[in-house]
């Protein structure tokens, strides 16, 4: 043994020797570390602009520079730059966001990219958004989580039609903090007067939509200009560096704590019999044991007992967290109730204005019955007719029947029992809400609540000493409502006849609703199209639920194309006192039959919107009673249908 190995072997045994030292604080180190990033607050924000403005670029580059590619993602990189990149023989940093093959071949954006990554200062969540129009809704999904946007534009090209509508949709969601980060500016060679008409011009368009205040920052993506360092190369420019803005920009938590305790309840937990607690995420505010919480919006109260996490009991619970809290009462909470402190409660209605982003390529559709989710409440609403569109180039108020997709108009709309709720403005959690369609489960539009229209509190249910039983047993009948639906021309309208024959010559009291009597009185203000064709079935369940409270059997005759509005009609009605009656004939004889010659018109472009022509018409999967027109005469189909009504 060497001279130097005994003296290496020695200190390997000496436990005082530097080399435990080193380990101590190797170790102690990687504590703090640890420590301070378990610490360290987060940043949610998004990247959005117009098409090719280098939004994905700016995020790559962010990335770089902030340390967080391991080496055999950049290694990919630079392969995947060299093979299908946009920047020759350089990196092309936008790879590391689109990931998508359409993405990579067409050098765009096409759905939402999140990109996680840290500094010494703070944590942040990125979403990179499309900037392509057909794309909107995207962008609007990864705002809706989002803190602060970085709204990018080409400095070639100036402000466009998407910088002003995701500036719009941006401000539109509460976003407070906009960076407007004016991209390749290595590509105007740095020219200070391209930055400053850019940023004049953009300054007039945020005033006119109500953003007081932005920062403009000149940066290169690509080049990594005023991303982490000031650039050399716009010495004109002695503002922040973007990364910096990020690192310092007060966060909205801030805000949040200081508005009133709000939880939607996401789960009743009971894992033994001595244990029931309401689960959620606080929404706003603080809450301490020993405060008195209201339950909306049923409006009992009571008492915090505790507060109980994962890592055990805490003495005070803020905004963000993910807590259990017991009552000192028994009290019926659910899942969809909302707790408050109970000298600041919340609001509850049935009836609003809000601004309505629609998402989906099918139409809005006024007086259709969709899913609306608001916190962890799900319920039934209705839209009416627009009060107006806004076109986000000039801010005008436009007229509109409907809305399409990427459209954002004012619209009001009410549901099928109260819910908790604040305005937008006050509450993300209690304001903001999506749009669900009833048979595709899709979500078709998101939603920002202004307020709540007069009619929620001013308007009350009446209470009647004659109700709906009284009305039936005075008729010495049980009350129903009997809906005929089939293509135009399929024998709906003799049924109803024959079978309001059959019922009377029984002495039952009935009454019959026939779609084209209807057009002549209450819906003669309506077309054919698809939403005036749901307005006309909403219209005809409303009247007929009435007729069923009065007793009656209530015989509806009409075409109702769309599976939803019937479906809305049975649940408005009752399952037990709604049957669904299809009268099926095939398309080719309905037309044979066709003694109006309105099939003739629509296959001829004379008329418009005509069912099994060139409008759907949605046939029941599972009807009550299915009348085979083609073999059934008007008497027997009757006769079969008062089988099924009267055992």
């Amino acid at each position: 043994m060497t001279t130097t190995d005994a003296t290496t072997t020695s200190a390997a045994a000496t436990p005082d020797e530097p080399i435990y030292q080193v380990e101590s604080l190797i170790a102690e180190d990687i504590d703090a570390y640890l420590e301070k990033h378990q610490h360290k607050t987060m940043l949610r924000f998004i990247t959005c602009g117009s098409v090719d403005d280098g939004k994905s670029t700016l995020i790559g580059r962010m990335l770089y520079d902030s340390k967080m590619i391991f080496e055999d993602h950049l290694a990919a990189l630079e392969a995947d730059s060299k093979k299908v990149g946009t920047q020759g023989e350089q990196i092309d940093f936008a790879l590391l966001v689109d990931g998508l093959t359409a993405e990579r071949e067409q050098g765009i954006t096409i759905d939402v990219a999140y990109r996680f990554f840290a500094t010494e200062k703070r944590k942040f969540i990125v979403a990179d958004t499309p900037g392509h129009e057909q794309y909107t809704r995207n962008m609007v999904t990864g705002a809706s989580t989002a803190e602060l946007a970085v709204i990018l534009i080409d400095a070639r090209k100036g402000v466009l039609t998407q910088t002003r509508r995701h500036s719009y949709l941006t401000h539109l969601l509460g976003i407070r903090h906009i960076v407007l980060a004016v991209n390749k500016m290595d590509l105007v060679d740095y020219d200070q007067k391209v930055f400053d008409d850019i940023v004049a011009d953009y300054r007039a368009f945020a005033d006119s939509i109500g953003i007081g205040d932005f920062t403009a920052i000149p940066i290169s993506g690509f080049k990594g200009d005023n991303i982490t360092t000031n650039s050399e190369n716009t010495p004109w420019y002695s503002g922040t560096t973007l990364m910096n803005f990020l690192e310092t920009v007060e966060l909205d938590q801030t805000l949040d704590q200081q508005r009133p305790f709000r939880m939607p309840v996401q789960r009743v937990t009971r894992p033994n019999l001595n244990f029931r607690g309401f689960a959620g995420t606080i929404a706003n505010g603080v809450l301490k044991p020993g405060d008195k919480v209201r339950v909306l919006p049923t409006n009992r109260t009571s008492t915090v007992a505790r507060i109980v996490t994962f890592d055990g009991d805490l003495e005070q619970a803020v905004v963000g967290q993910a807590v259990t809290i017991t009552l000192e009462d028994e009290i019926d909470c659910s899942r969809g109730d909302v707790l408050v402190l109970d000298e600041s409660p919340a609001e509850t209605a049935d009836h609003f204005e809000c601004h309505l982003v629609w998402m989906d390529d099918a139409e809005m559709l006024p007086g259709r019955s969709y899913w609306l989710k608001i916190g962890t409440q799900t319920v039934s609403a209705q839209f009416e007719r627009p009060k107006y569109q806004v076109n986000v180039n000039t801010m005008e108020h436009v007229a509109a029947k409907t809305l399409g997709l990427n459209a954002i108009g004012v619209v009001t709309f009410s549901t099928d029992k109260p819910i908790v709720f604040e305005p937008y403005a006050q509450s993300h959690d209690l304001g903001g809400f999506i749009v669900v369609d009833k048979m595709s489960n899709a979500t078709v539009a998101a939603g920002m609540v202004h307020f709540a229209l007069r009619r929620s509190a001013n308007v009350g249910w009446q209470p009647l000493e004659i109700d709906r039983a009284h009305h039936a047993r005075m008729k010495h009948q049980r009350p129903a409502v009997l809906w005929l639906t089939g293509l135009s021309g399929a024998g709906k309208s003799e049924v109803a006849n024959e079978l309001e024959v059959q019922l009377a010559r029984m002495n039952r009291h009935t009454f019959l609703l026939d779609g084209d009597n209807i057009r002549h009185g209450l819906s003669k203000d309506l077309g054919f199209d698809d939403a005036d064709r749901v307005e006309n079935a909403r219209r005809l369940a409303e009247v007929a639920k009435l007729m069923a409270d009065a007793g009656l059997i209530t015989i509806v005759s009409s075409i109702s194309p769309f599976r939803t509005e019937r479906d809305t009609a049975r649940e408005l009605i009752g399952d037990g006192e709604f049957m669904e009656i299809f009268v099926d004939m095939p398309l080719e004889e309905a037309e044979k039959r066709d003694a109006k010659g309105l099939y003739a018109q629509a296959r001829a472009g004379e008329l418009a919107h005509f069912t099994g022509v060139n409008s759907p018409y949605e046939a029941p999967t599972a009807p009550d009673v299915r009348i085979d027109a083609l073999t059934t005469s008007p008497k027997d189909a009757a006769a079969e249908i008062i089988a099924r009504l009267i055992p």
